[in-house]
């Protein structure tokens, strides 16, 4: 019997819908990044859109059960943050530093202060800055 693909319809934005899959790897590696930027339960609760403590915790034991659309696309935006920041520092610690340092290309602010209004949009603009700032397409 021969497998076939299934076919997915991309959501109206043009956008390719994360599959379930992929929103697991997602959910794994988000919970290996949150470890190695030092965050706080409450402060990985708040970027994964409000996410309660109890299901933070089964995430930590590797327990991710149904994933929606926002918070798949919460995750993608973080990862891409992570990502654009391993290009832009070269040593991850300098990278994982910068997070948490005041910036006045955010009034003061941190990086980490920005994503911490809890908004997708703060994620999603934090991200195209950083891309930007390397020099993206």
């Amino acid at each position: 019997m021969l497998l076939q693909p299934i076919a997915h319809t991309p959501p109206a934005t043009g956008q390719v819908a994360i599959s379930d899959e992929e929103a697991g790897a997602l959910a794994r590696t988000t919970v290996n990044l949150f470890k190695a930027w030092k965050l706080t339960d409450a402060e990985a609760t708040t970027l994964l859109g409000g996410m309660s403590p109890r299901t933070w915790a089964r995430w930590k034991e590797r327990s991710f059960g149904r994933i929606d659309r926002d918070l798949r696309m919460r995750m993608a935006h973080l990862i891409g943050i992570h990502k654009g920041l391993r290009y832009l520092f070269k040593e991850p610690a300098r990278g994982y530093a910068w997070l948490r340092k005041p910036n006045a290309a955010f009034g003061g602010q941190s990086a980490l202060d920005l994503m911490l209004r809890g908004e997708i949009s703060d994620l999603s603009a934090l991200r195209e800055w950083i891309d930007a700032e390397r020099g993206a397409w």
